[in-house]
């Protein structure tokens, strides 16, 4: 009798053993499909699923992002893409990363249509990204335009002054490290920058020239630098109509005869955040109304602003 008693005890340990692993590897199982369907749209969009109409969101400060260039590239090979939306929403940036963009559109819209719906920005170097498209959707409200390039630094010399700080320097020419916040520009350096400024100026208005059809000294204000809502950029053709994203499929629709009913998908560039873990904890995050992605936006967009150098095509309100 101890003996069957003890075999007895021995097989539900066994059996709620067997009970537990059974339980997570259904678990394991269930967080694994749903990462694959709910998660990650660009491990999606690379597996090959059904055709479909990419959408690649552009927002915040643009950079000469390597990323995101790669993944522009990676959705023109995709068969399974059949066209390309750009979610515009972005005040500018650098001129770099606008050109480098640019580049990277054109090159898509060699094998498919790209068309860029505008939200509440697309000034400066993002008016240059939409450019690049077949055709640009705008809200009445839209500010965009921004025609132009600039090129700044701080003059500390008298700060410098006030703290008793003399900088020194050795240099191997008058023009070498200029302009410099530790000394007052003088008229040849300010001239050599003033070139360097006009000469990306020239190029930005030949995309506008080339692009929209049109010679930008006709628009008023566009060869100063000032923005537009939506409404006037129509009228004067610097963008081509009103609309949304439904706007924009109907006009892929009609114009570059893609199949009605195609999904629209996020592509999105390879992040160590994408995925399962990024699937499974932020869906926790907002289930408790937080919102992980929304606060790193925010300061990364922060922090890529203090960052930027050099030739810059960015807008911004003026400060009061």
């Amino acid at each position: 009798m101890v003996l069957d008693a003890e075999s007895v005890i021995e097989r539900r340990r066994l059996k709620r053993r067997v009970t537990i692993w059974r339980i997570a590897a259904v678990v394991l199982g269930l967080l694994f499909l749903g990462a694959f369907f709910l998660g990650d749209r660009q491990m999606a969009g690379s597996a090959g699923i059904l055709p479909h109409i990419a959408r690649i969101n552009i927002s915040g400060v643009i950079t000469d992002d390597r990323k995101l260039q790669a993944l522009i590239d990676r959705v023109a090979k995709a068969d399974q893409v059949k066209a390309v939306i750009f979610d515009i929403n972005s005040p500018g940036g650098t001129t770099t990363g606008g050109e480098a963009m640019y580049d990277a559109i054109r090159r898509l819209a060699e094998k498919k249509p790209v068309v860029a719906t505008c939200g509440t920005l697309a000034t400066s170097a993002a008016y240059i990204v939409a450019l690049a498209t077949d055709r640009i959707f705008v809200y009445g409200n839209t500010i965009t335009g921004s025609v132009g390039v600039i090129f700044q630094w701080a003059n500390v010399t008298e700060l410098m002054k006030t703290l008793g700080v003399q900088m020194e320097e050795v240099k191997s020419g008058p023009l070498k490290a200029v302009p410099n916040p530790f000394e007052p520009i003088d008229e040849r350096a300010r001239a050599m920058t003033a070139e360097m400024v006009d000469d990306a100026m020239v190029w930005f208005l030949g995309l506008v020239r080339e692009r929209r059809d049109l010679e930008p000294s006709s628009v008023p204000g566009l060869t100063d630098g000032r923005i537009y809502s939506g409404r006037q950029a129509v009228k004067l053709k610097l963008v081509d109509q009103i609309g949304d994203e439904r706007a924009a499929m109907r006009w892929l629709n009609e114009e570059r005869d893609i199949p009605k009913g195609l999904k629209i998908i996020e592509w999105k560039p390879q992040t160590e955040s994408n995925g399962v873990y990024r699937w499974l904890f932020g869906s926790m995050a907002e289930k408790f109304g937080f919102s992980a992605g929304g606060i790193a936006a925010v300061l990364g967009q922060a922090s890529a602003t203090l960052k930027l150098d050099g030739l810059v095509s960015v807008w911004h309100p003026a400060a009061n």
